[in-house]
C-alpha cells in the first residue's frame, strides 16, 4: 500500500528533527592537563544518566591558554567522580563524562546536569546567556565549582547577571534539600585544590571561607548550585592519591552525589 505523501512529508520531518535533537557520541577533547587519558570498560554503555561537562570560552589563565580552562581536571576528575557514583548509588550512569558545547543550539538540552569549571575566568555572549536561561527555566541544573575569590567571584557574576538579571545569588541554608537527599551534610567545610599538598593551606587568593551558594526557580527548586572558594573537581581527581586527604575527599563525593540525586528529582 502506497502512503499519502502528506505521511510520508511528516516522517521524513519527524526523522530529520529526531537527528537533530538526539544525543552526540562520547567524544574526546585536547585538554591542558591530560592526554590519553585510559578510558573504562563501561565508556560506551547507554545508560539512564550521564553527567555533562560545560564547554565554554574563556579569558584564559595562567593555568591555561584562552578557550581551554573548561578542561581543567579533565577528565580524570569526571571519570573518578562517575565511578564513584556507580558504587555509592544505585544510579546507572557511565564512567565517563559527555562535553556539551555551549554553542550547539540543541545540545545542552539533552543533559540535565551541566558541570562547569574556572566559572571565575568564563566569557559568555548575549547568545549564550540566552540559551543557558532557557536551559535552566525548562528544567536544567547547572552546578559551577573551582574558582575562587573576590575577583573571579566578579568575573563569574558578570557572566550570572546576564543569564538572570533579576534573581539574586542566595546563601544555601543547612536545611535546603539538596543538603540531605541522601547524606546529610551538615558538616561542611572548605575542599581544597592539589595546591594543599604542597602549601599546606584549604584556599586559593583571598578565598578564605567556602561558599554554598545557589539560584532558584519560581517554584524553589534549585536552578544553579554555586560552589565558590573550593575546589572539589581537585578532590575527586586526586581521591586516588594517599597524600590528599580523605576527608577532603570523602565530602567531595558526598555533594556530587546529593547534588546528582537533587537535579534527577527536582
Amino acid at each position: 500500500m502506497r502512503l499519502p505523501k502528506v505521511v510520508l512529508l511528516v516522517s521524513a520531518i519527524l526523522t530529520i528533527l529526531g537527528a537533530l535533537y538526539a544525543q552526540k557520541p562520547f567524544r574526546e577533547y585536547p585538554a591542558v592537563e591530560y592526554e590519553n587519558f585510559p578510558l573504562p570498560p563501561d565508556w560506551r554503555e547507554s545508560t539512564e544518566f550521564t553527567r555533562a561537562r560545560l564547554k565554554c570560552m574563556d579569558i584564559g589563565t595562567r593555568w591555561g591558554p584562552r578557550g581551554y580552562n573548561w578542561t581543567i581536571d579533565y577528565p580524570r576528575s569526571d571519570r573518578h567522580l562517575l565511578a564513584g557514583i556507580r558504587r555509592l548509588t544505585r544510579i546507572h550512569t557511565r564512567s565517563v563524562e559527555q562535553v556539551v558545547e555551549i554553542d550547539d543550539p540543541a545540545e545542552i538540552y539533552n543533559w540535565p546536569f551541566l558541570y562547569a569549571v574556572e566559572v571565575g575566568h568564563w566569557e559568555l555572549s548575549d547568545e549564550q546567556a540566552k540559551r543557558l536561561r532557557d536551559y535552566l527555566l525548562h528544567g536544567g541544573f547547572l552546578m559551577v565549582d573551582d574558582f575562587h575569590g573576590t575577583r573571579e567571584w566578579e568575573i563569574f557574576m558578570s557572566g550570572m547577571s546576564r543569564i538572570f538579571p533579576e534573581r539574586p545569588v542566595v546563601d544555601l541554608s543547612n536545611q535546603d534539600p539538596i543538603f540531605h537527599v541522601l547524606y546529610d551534610l551538615d558538616e561542611r567545610f572548605q575542599v581544597p585544590g592539589a595546591q594543599y599538598l604542597y602549601r599546606g593551606r584549604t584556599y586559593e587568593q583571598d578565598g578564605y571561607e567556602a561558599k554554598w551558594r545557589g539560584i532558584y526557580d519560581d517554584n524553589g527548586r534549585l536552578m544553579v548550585a554555586i560552589c565558590h572558594n573550593m575546589d572539589l573537581g581537585d578532590a575527586w581527581e586526586w581521591s586516588d592519591d594517599p597524600r590528599y586527604p580523605e576527608k577532603f575527599a570523602s565530602l567531595a563525593y558526598r555533594i556530587a552525589v546529593n547534588y546528582t540525586i537533587y537535579a534527577m528529582t527536582h
